[in-house]
């Protein structure tokens, strides 16, 4: 089940514990890539909150929200860059994407083994995939005050078997998000310090966000896997098939 566009907006632009989340994963994520000079920069979901660093220096970046959530203009005050996609058509060429990030976008949807074909087919060589996903042992998949709290929450080793199927190989995780999913005033003020012992002493709570790095095995292990897809020109879809009338058998675009 996908969030509305505009509830995942207000959590993380206009709530104080979802600017306080958003700071807490971007951060991380800038501990694994901290640059992208010259690279393409995608985000499936709603990973836009994560991308704003990237957007001087990449070559491109663009951020793909599904249709079933909807789409919002972003980044603010500058040119458009997020674009509304068919969850198992997104709207790339294959193996252009260096960076890729899923947020709120592989739990949500009913289709995972899809999403996850497609992720395989826009990553370029030497690509690397980001997967944000709430952690089924944490707080955070508990409560519904959090849009980690909607959806198939995942364990570690249950990510892992479902990338391996569809040819991930997992290079590193972390987990984040230690605090208490609630915007009181001692757990806000307190967040930084349970960030802390939460890394540092994993054992002691679970993290409520699993932030998992992989990259595409290749050749993929799946027969057909990865193949290269024809980007249709949208002129070619007005044309008559051979021996068809024209017009028929078209479907309408959402």
């Amino acid at each position: 089940m996908h969030l509305d566009v505009k509830d995942l907006r207000d959590f993380y632009y206009r709530s104080a514990l979802g600017r306080a989340a958003q700071k807490i994963i971007r951060a991380q994520m800038l501990a694994f890539w901290p640059e992208a000079q010259g690279l393409t920069v995608a985000g499936y979901g709603f990973a836009v909150p994560l991308l704003r660093p990237y957007l001087p220096d990449a070559r491109r970046v663009i951020g793909m929200m599904p249709a079933p959530q909807g789409v919002m203009p972003w980044p603010a005050s500058m040119p458009n860059v997020s674009v509304l996609c068919e969850e198992a058509l997104w709207p790339l060429e294959t193996g252009h994407v260096d960076r890729l990030v899923l947020m709120h976008g592989l739990e949500t949807t009913e289709r995972p083994s899809d999403v996850l074909d497609e992720a395989y087919r826009v990553l370029g060589p030497g690509g690397q995939v980001m997967f944000i996903l709430p952690n089924r042992s944490g707080l955070w998949a508990r409560s519904d005050r959090t849009p980690f709290g909607f959806g198939r929450p995942y364990s570690l080793s249950q990510l892992e078997d479902q990338l391996k199927r569809h040819d991930f190989v997992v290079e590193d995780y972390v987990s984040v998000l230690y605090q208490p999913p609630s915007s009181r005033r001692f757990w806000m003020k307190t967040g930084p310090i349970w960030e802390r012992i939460g890394r540092a002493i994993p054992a002691v709570a679970a993290g409520g966000v699993m932030m998992v790095l992989a990259s595409k095995r290749h050749p993929p292990q799946r027969r057909g896997l990865g193949e290269a897809a024809r980007v249709l020109n949208p002129l070619d879809v007005l044309a008559p098939k051979p021996g068809k009338v024209a017009g028929a058998n078209l479907t309408r675009e959402a």
